[in-house]
């Protein structure tokens, strides 16, 4: 009888923790959550990062130039992942809405754990002499000001309360120069400087910063580049596999992973294929 009613204990203990272990998931799961900010957000890498971080949890504050999709991926992203989404409609290069949108947020988003500043472009390819004005100055504002921006709204949040981690997207424009590249290199080596210069501006109150440096990644980067020119584009990424930007997000997520200690600076990846800016192996 004794025995049986061990035995009848024990059954009863195993059902209630079945029964409870999809609870304790959910509430170690909300333990971990972070608010994690991502500027250019609705397309190629920056889209790519919200899926990761939201598959694996994390609320998410999205930003972007265009409402309509900021929209559409905010609604997919919190029925696919049960997470919550905040979208900011604004162009990083204008510092008066970006100030207004970051420093206005409603308080259950004001305290930001993690910042992806990942818009950016290129935009033509000319030498110097021969350079359009007005595509050096959308550079310019969008990659290195609008990164700016973005981070002096954000990081005195991360400093005051001594917890946060910035990830600036680079390139491997930021680590060599190539031909009719002058500009966009330019500004990507800034975000190169600008990394290294958070970091050591940061580094007592511990706040992590890592640079992701790719290479050749398939997205609407070079069609903006080539301005439209699609075939254009597209011949850019013929005879190999380039990355894809499921690929810089799974990077971007590993950082964000690591324990309080440990901290990646800077990190260059690029497709097997490719071995520099300019030389890859093409079949």
């Amino acid at each position: 009888m004794f025995l049986f009613r061990i035995k009848s204990e024990l059954s009863s203990l195993k059902v209630s923790f079945i029964f409870f272990l999809p609870l304790l998931a959910f509430l170690i799961k909300n333990s971990m959550k972070n608010i994690v900010l991502i500027t250019g957000a609705t397309s190629g890498i920056g889209l790519a990062c919200a899926k990761k971080f939201a598959g694996n949890g994390h609320d998410l504050i999205i930003t972007g130039r265009r409402n309509d999709r900021l929209n559409k991926i905010s609604e997919q992203l919190e029925q696919d992942h049960s997470v919550k989404v905040l979208t900011l409609n604004f162009d990083v290069r204008d510092n008066g809405a970006v100030k207004n949108a970051l420093t206005n947020l409603p308080e259950e988003w004001s305290k930001i754990d993690i910042l992806i500043n990942n818009a950016g472009l290129a935009v033509g390819m000319s030498t110097v002499q021969n350079g359009e004005i007005d595509d050096w100055e959308r550079m310019i504002d969008t990659n290195i000001k609008g990164l700016l921006y973005v981070t002096r709204a954000v990081l005195p949040g991360m400093t005051e309360r001594r917890k946060g981690h910035v990830i600036n997207i680079g390139s491997v424009a930021g680590k060599e120069v190539y031909p009719f590249g002058n500009v966009y290199c330019a500004t990507k080596h800034a975000v190169d400087a600008l990394t290294k210069g958070i970091r050591i501006d940061t580094v007592k109150q511990g706040i992590k910063v890592t640079q992701i440096a790719p290479g050749a990644v398939e997205t609407e980067f070079s069609v903006v580049r080539f301005k439209g020119d699609e075939n254009r584009a597209h011949s850019i990424y013929k005879g190999f596999e380039p990355l894809h930007p499921e690929d810089i997000a799974t990077v971007a997520y590993f950082a964000t992973t690591l324990p309080a200690h440990a901290n990646i600076n800077d990190l260059v990846i690029m497709p097997t294929a490719q071995a520099s800016a300019t030389i890859l192996n093409k079949e």
